[in-house]
């Protein structure tokens, strides 16, 4: 169990795919202390039920609460489009009305329109992230007028957790994916990342990419987000322990999530394990 005296900021994710976040936490805001779960043991997310994503979620959430964290990110697309909201407004207020959760998706919609001259977006996500119609319904609130084209992309998770990513095979189906969202719409100009295992598909996605497409990586910006927010709110961010620490733990194998982590995290890692 932490410290108690220790109040890490929590970041949760279905997997690894956080890490490529919690990276640029550690790069923007690196006083703090943060602690991550990733449950590899009932990855991936991406393809259950929304009631299923919602239970595993909020399991970790209370969890990560349990550890010490007054402030948790849930870093997973998917676990955002499917039970943060439900997490905010039902059991947050019963459970823990002074804690708070946040998720990733939120920050990519409140920006987007700002890169896009064309008003046509495109995203690229997870089966169960497109289903959930999360980015086009957050786009809508703060940018009415840019219409939105998503493309589920099933394969590239395993290709990445497979270690496959730079491999021949990832670029049949990163080029046919991409071909797929363009077709739907000849004038998106700006494209959303949606899963936050896709960073480390980012050269052979630019491979296939028209040069005049932006493109947006949600780590760096949900590390901005962060930061504001905890500016706009003094007493959360006094709650937040500042002593450089990470801890990781993870619902699997520390082993095979350590070399696995290390790729997603850009150093070497050491979890814990954590029984749920």
């Amino acid at each position: 169990m932490q410290n108690q005296a220790k109040k890490p900021i929590g970041v949760f994710d279905s997997g690894y795919g956080g890490l490529t976040l919690l990276k640029e936490f550690v790069k923007q805001l690196p006083e703090y202390d943060y602690l991550y779960l990733g449950d590899n043991a009932r990855t991936p997310y991406g393809t259950r039920s929304f009631e299923t994503v919602y239970e595993f979620t909020l399991e970790c959430v209370e969890h990560l609460f349990a550890m010490g964290c007054e402030l948790v990110v849930v870093a997973c697309n998917t676990a955002s489009a499917k039970a943060l909201r439900t997490i905010q407004q039902k059991d947050l207020p019963l459970v823990a009305p002074d804690k708070r959760v946040l998720g990733v998706i939120r920050p990519t919609t409140e920006v987007v329109g700002k890169y896009s001259k064309t008003k046509h977006v495109g995203v690229l996500g997870t089966k169960g992230t497109v289903t959930s119609d999360s980015y086009p319904m957050e786009i809508a609130k703060f940018f009415p007028d840019v219409n939105v084209f998503q493309q589920a992309c099933p394969m590239w998770v395993p290709l990445v957790e497979n270690n496959e990513h730079e491999s021949e095979g990832a670029d049949y189906f990163i080029k046919k994916n991409i071909e797929q969202l363009l077709a739907k719409d000849k004038q998106i100009d700006t494209i959303i990342l949606g899963c936050t295992h896709y960073p480390l598909l980012i050269n052979k996605i630019k491979k296939y990419l028209p040069q005049h497409i932006t493109l947006l990586c949600q780590g760096e910006i949900v590390a901005q987000s962060l930061a504001e927010y905890l500016k706009r709110h003094p007493a959360m961010e006094a709650n937040c322990s500042k002593g450089g620490t990470i801890d990781f733990y993870t619902t699997d194998s520390t082993e095979n999530f350590d070399k696995a982590a290390a790729l997603f995290f850009g150093k070497t890692v050491q979890s814990k394990h954590l029984a749920l």
